[in-house]
């Protein structure tokens, strides 16, 4: 079966650098994943993407070394299932708050004896490799989302859950349940949330994950974080565009030539 590498990566101490992708389009996914991410995020939660383009998009991505993975749109056993058989090499699950929740988020991913996930890997024994069945359990990346005051007050009871592989924090929402505003980065409960995190990851053997941008991820890896996420598709292109036509304003109003 093909290696995922950034399970290979986490396992040896390594930091991960990731990209999100919210457009629903395998053009934009295979620009991106071209550009040496070590995994990239289709995000069918808040993203505008459903299931028929995000396995286009997982195609795309597979033009590349680039790992893809999937954030569903909730811990729900059937899409799980499908984006799995798609391809997808790991499952970023949003809203885990229980050992319950934990629990079923793994038994989805994972076939038995360490799960009850279905057999029928239609797209994903082509892209992983006709040996899939064997190696999926240990190749496929469970990932919880931690970003709520419950999952915090249950932290060290979840990632003793088995057959996790990493969590993945959401800032914005996690503010929100510590009573700050939905940001990427915040001070006080927050900030003590996300040291504590990184540090409960270590004991348990977990690997930290967190979503942000570029200039938050020297931060975020010195806290301990291995898998973070550093930009997206919009972001990219909103960023991209708005540079080249302040670039062009600026140049045509000092009367200078654009090259």
């Amino acid at each position: 079966m093909r290696e995922n590498s950034a399970k290979a990566k986490w396992k040896a101490g390594q930091v991960t650098h990731g990209a999100w992708l919210s457009i629903p389009s395998a053009f934009s996914a295979e620009v991106m994943a071209h550009q040496g991410y070590d995994w990239i995020t289709i995000d069918m939660q808040h993203g505008l993407i459903d299931y028929q383009v995000a396995t286009t998009m997982l195609q795309a991505i597979s033009t590349t070394p680039t790992i893809p993975f999937v954030r569903v749109p909730w811990n729900e056993f059937g899409i799980i299932g499908k984006m799995l058989d798609a391809g997808a090499y790991g499952i970023i699950i949003p809203m885990v708050n229980s050992v319950e929740e934990a629990k079923q988020a793994v038994a989805a991913c994972r076939y038995f004896p360490q799960g009850s996930r279905s057999f029928g890997p239609v797209r994903a024994a082509y892209y992983g490799g006709p040996d899939y069945f064997a190696h999926a359990n240990d190749e496929i990346a469970v990932i919880p989302m931690i970003e709520t005051q419950r999952a915090l007050d249950g932290l060290d009871d979840i990632l003793a859950v088995p057959g996790i592989d990493a969590v993945y924090v959401g800032p914005a929402d996690l503010s929100i349940t510590l009573g700050q505003q939905p940001r990427m980065d915040n001070e006080g409960a927050f900030e003590e949330a996300r040291i504590r995190i990184a540090e409960t990851c270590k004991r348990h053997g977990v690997v930290p994950g967190i979503h942000a941008n570029a200039g938050l991820a020297a931060k975020h890896a010195a806290a301990g974080y291995q898998m973070i996420t550093i930009t997206g598709d919009a972001a990219a292109m909103t960023a991209g565009a708005a540079r080249d036509l302040k670039q062009a304003r600026d140049s045509a109003a000092q009367g200078q030539p654009v090259y």
